[in-house]
């Protein structure tokens, strides 16, 4: 079952996401994350999610396309976790094109990453 966090600027956790609904491929639309993600607006880094299977996670369609609603909504770029079940890649609006996002270079070791695995395992709260 995907499961997501929306991250302040510093990496930490302001929410956790599990919603009703959500399934191996997906999480539902929520006005409940999406009033959160304005509450914070100021202090949102990014959203981490998870996809299932292992190896590098890449975002599909519908995670670019989220990802461009929020940050015109916000009015500037935010970073997009992904894990696996064992790996993880960070992505970023690079362009030209506003479904453009690339992998950073950099790994994502967070404590907060543990924690999601579990979420999506159904494990923890």
């Amino acid at each position: 079952m995907e499961a997501g966090v929306l991250l302040d600027i510093e990496g930490k956790p302001i929410h956790w996401h599990v919603p009703e609904g959500r399934t191996a491929a997906s999480l539902p639309d929520s006005r409940v994350l999406w009033q959160i993600i304005w509450w914070n607006r100021k202090r949102v880094g990014g959203f981490a999610h998870t996809h299932p299977g292992k190896g590098v996670p890449g975002p599909s369609y519908t995670d670019v396309t989220t990802f461009s609603a929020i940050e015109i909504g916000l009015g500037r770029p935010l970073l997009w976790p992904i894990l696996s079940e064992d790996d993880g890649a960070m992505y970023r609006h690079e362009g030209p094109g506003k479904y453009h996002y690339t992998r950073c270079p950099q790994t994502i070791v967070a404590e907060w990453a543990d924690l999601l695995r579990k979420l999506t395992r159904k494990e923890g709260a």
